[in-house]
């Protein structure tokens, strides 16, 4: 799997996002600062999380106007496949790569803290290594994650079924506690209609490792890898 990962000003969670795709390939993605041209023969594109350009304006309009995100674009209608982790999915949003939109936190306040999710799309690119259902952990650390949609936008993302993950307790049931951010019908993650663009508010790169405090993370890497080692 080539994989590359988009590094705005701003951007601090590349370093994990490389930690996670090297455990699965034993390769080092690249690096691509967001002044740099896409190379061809990609795999996947990664924008990892942070604060790029400092979330002035809104939480990633202003890299979705940079150079590289023309690239991403036609690697984009072309099929090629996306991740765009906090930060990263705020920028798919506002490149208008995925729908919706992503609120003030409904606390007001940068959580930082644990979550737990339920896959509710299984046998994707990004999901393929967790049966529909499963639940799993991941920190979350952002103030805008308040995913938001009209609500035609919410039934066509559910009747597609489009909403790749949800926010639930730790048993797996939906709960207005687990929605910490206050996202609409808790949803935590949501796919193209395409299948191949991926954009999630938690952090799975960081739990990718039992030093990392353990392992719930890594299965979507391990879907990745299973991706382009079968294609």
């Amino acid at each position: 799997m080539k994989a590359a990962i988009v590094v705005f000003p701003g951007t601090n969670r590349e370093r994990d996002m490389r930690i996670a795709l090297k455990r699965v390939t034993g390769r080092d993605p690249l690096m691509l600062f967001h002044r740099e041209e896409l190379p061809k023969g990609l795999d996947l594109v990664v924008l990892a999380g942070g604060f790029s350009y400092g979330d002035y304006l809104r939480c990633g309009a202003m890299a979705a106007q940079s150079p590289i995100m023309k690239d991403i674009k036609d690697f984009a209608t072309k099929g090629g496949h996306i991740l765009g982790v906090c930060n990263g999915f705020q920028i798919l949003i506002e490149a208008g790569l995925l729908p919706g939109g992503l609120l003030r936190n409904a606390s007001l306040r940068f959580l930082s803290m644990d979550c737990h999710m339920r896959v509710e799309r299984a046998g994707t690119a990004f999901t393929s290594r967790w049966q529909k259902g499963a639940v799993f952990r991941a920190p979350m650390a952002h103030g805008d994650g308040n995913y938001f949609a009209d609500d035609a936008t919410l039934d066509r993302l559910e009747g597609e079924d489009l909403v790749a993950f949800r926010y639930t307790d730790e048993n797996g049931t939906v709960t207005e506690a687990a929605n910490r951010n206050g996202s609409a019908r808790n949803i935590a993650g949501i796919l193209s209609p395409n299948l191949r663009i991926c954009g999630l508010m938690p952090h799975p790169e960081d739990l990718v490792d039992p030093l990392m405090g353990g392992t719930d993370g890594l299965p979507m890497f391990e879907s990745l890898a299973d991706t382009f080692v079968s294609a």
